[in-house]
């Protein structure tokens, strides 16, 4: 490759990363046209100058008027809602958004906290009364927690039912599964992804088993799986 050529496919690289980098800290700003809320999201259709779009954050008392301030977040065309029963052509995924420009980095911070439960953060409030049928080659959730030495850094399958969903926080979403199934207490199995899923849905997930991970700030897993791929 020549140098001219060389050059010009880091120029292209640079300019791309930028533009990105733009995209992301670009503060917009719209008016509430419609709300729906279902159990842990708030649906906005909202005016962008001019432009109507559908935002999806975590729930909020919105009302139709108000007007937001909103940036980055995580566009999914063709999404599914299966609380709702609809398909949005594409829906927005937010995790704040902020009725004044500069307490939008302050509430960003803040949910991004939010979701990490001090010293305990692998364990929901609540254990459901549900049976998750089991599949081949997949893992319960009380052997896993029973096991967990010797699953470490290895990728297992899990099935299970969603009980909580956030979404792009630290770049990522994290999911909050049960099986029916418990070890001593504990019965609910955390995972981050980057896939969207709904409370109440049943999925198999696929990743990397992660002990003893801290966070910073005093928030640690005991036991978490990163980087799950969904694979049903």
């Amino acid at each position: 490759m020549d140098k001219i050529k060389f050059f010009l496919i880091i120029t292209i690289i640079v300019s791309a990363i930028s533009y990105s980098q733009e995209v992301t800290s670009v503060i917009h700003k719209g008016e509430v046209l419609e709300v729906v809320q279902v159990k842990s999201y708030t649906y906005l259709r909202i005016n962008d100058n001019n432009t109507e779009k559908w935002l999806a954050v975590p729930s909020i008392n919105a009302e139709v008027g108000e007007v937001y301030f909103y940036k980055g977040g995580m566009e999914m065309p063709n999404f599914k809602s299966n609380e709702l029963d609809r398909m949005f052509d594409v829906v927005l995924f937010l995790q704040t958004i902020s009725k004044n420009k500069e307490g939008l980095e302050v509430k960003q911070f803040k949910h991004d906290v939010s979701i990490l439960k001090k010293k305990n953060a692998n364990k929901s409030n609540e254990k459901l009364e549900i049976t998750v049928e089991a599949i081949e080659n997949a893992i319960s959730i009380n052997e896993l927690i029973k096991n967990m030495d010797l699953y470490k850094d290895k990728v297992v399958k899990v099935k299970g039912q969603v009980t909580k969903f956030s979404s792009q926080i630290m770049s990522k979403n994290w999911i909050h599964l049960q099986d029916g199934t418990d070890f001593n207490g504990e019965f609910d199995l955390t995972l981050t992804t980057n896939a969207i899923v709904s409370i109440g849905d049943v999925v198999v997930f696929e990743g990397k088993v992660s002990l003893n991970k801290d966070f910073g700030a005093g928030y640690f897993y005991k036991l978490i799986i990163e980087n799950a791929i969904l694979i049903k």
